[in-house]
């Protein structure tokens, strides 16, 4: 139950398809191989089917969504004295580029959220009314507490206040319907490990055309060798070094096997709100935003810590969870849990009986307080 982390299980079809990547001719990537095989762009296409955009070159493909965030936020044409507006939501993956830019003359300004984690776009235009960002940063959900943001309203407002607007879709692609063209984003950064379930190793970052990023990264591209710098047109501009080519095979297997079988997402929800109902009966204080929301419960039990909950989960009934900080401590303080959290994050193959052991197990931790 830690599918926030990473999704586990994975279509056996993920496995397969890395494993003969692995053990065939390797594809071109612009420096010879195979010719009839371009897993990227393969990837490319099915990404923007589920981006929604129209262009999927315009799709450059990394190790993950960290890769993404860096690339986004250091190659965007800020200066010393710019503003970049984000939240109290983010995850280090936004938190720490965003320090390191503050070291060099960039002021960040950050947007609380409610007590469950979500950002009010009444506090997010006041925000840029007041600081009038050239970017702001905003994480789609919360993997603290699951709350999915309007990444349309938010970004309609950063454009009418002239910002441009960067999507952090890593805990939503392939679990939240979006539509980065209708909404206008401008940038959006995406793992391929969580919701869309694929292996490790795989991410990237949506740059709308139109928009030029300075490359965060430089090196060969196996075409225009004799270029200084790197090739302009996308998504070579961003695309230095050889990708990690088994690792896409897998992930295209994962995009097209999510896409013979649609998502249940009712299902999903029946089972988290089974889980949420009984950990609340049990005494936990319980973070349930309202819906959207992504299959993520983050709780506290009475009488432990949530270090202490997790390593007897874990250790004791083999159930895995996540607890602490959750690599976004700034969220923290604003749902009023500044000790952290025990997170327990579904996937679309968690079953009603996988949470039953969860709350059976919750319930001897509570019990044994009691005694």
């Amino acid at each position: 139950m830690n599918n926030a982390a990473t999704s586990w299980p994975k279509p056996e079809e993920v496995g397969e398809a890395m494993a003969k990547a692995v053990c065939r001719l390797p594809g071109t990537a612009n420096r010879g191989g195979i010719e009839d095989v371009n897993v990227f762009d393969q990837v490319r296409e099915e990404l923007a089917l589920l981006m929604g955009v129209s262009c999927p070159e315009q799709i450059a493909l990394g190790c993950n969504s960290t890769w993404g965030l860096n690339q986004a936020l250091f190659g965007f044409p800020l200066e010393a004295g710019d503003t970049v507006l984000t939240t109290k939501a983010e995850h280090n993956a936004v938190l720490r580029p965003l320090y390191r830019m503050a070291q060099e003359g960039v002021k960040v300004v950050y947007v609380r959220t409610d007590e469950s984690g979500r950002i009010l776009p009444e506090r997010w235009e006041a925000a840029l009314k007041e600081h009038r960002p050239r970017l702001c940063v905003l994480n789609h959900a919360s993997n603290v507490t699951g709350a999915v943001n309007d990444a349309e309203t938010l970004c309609a407002l950063a454009h009418d206040h002239g910002a441009a607007f960067l999507l952090d879709l890593s805990q939503t692609l392939g679990y939240i319907p979006v539509k980065l063209e209708t909404w206008g984003v401008d940038l959006a950064a995406f793992t391929g490990h969580k919701y869309l379930l694929g292996p490790q190793g795989t991410g990237g970052l949506y740059v709308r055309p139109g928009l030029v990023l300075r490359p965060h990264m430089v090196g060969g591209t196996g075409v225009k060798s004799d270029l200084k710098e790197m090739p302009e047109e996308m998504p070579l501009h961003l695309e230095a070094g050889t990708g990690n080519e088994p690792s896409y095979h897998g992930l295209l297997a994962a995009l097209r096997w999510s896409r013979e079988h649609p998502l249940d997402r009712e299902a999903v929800d029946g089972v988290l709100q089974y889980l949420a109902d009984g950990l609340a009966a049990l005494g936990c204080r319980v973070i349930w935003p309202d819906a959207p929301r992504m299959p993520v419960l983050s709780f506290t039990v009475p009488g432990y810590t949530p270090e202490e909950a997790g390593d007897i989960l874990t250790g004791s009934y083999d159930i895995i969870c996540r607890t602490g900080l959750h690599c976004a401590p700034d969220i923290m303080e604003d749902i009023g849990m500044p000790s952290g959290t025990v997170r327990l994050s579904l996937s679309r193959f968690t079953t009603r009986k996988e949470a039953g052991e969860a709350l059976a197990a919750v319930r001897d931790l509570t019990e044994s307080v009691q005694l």
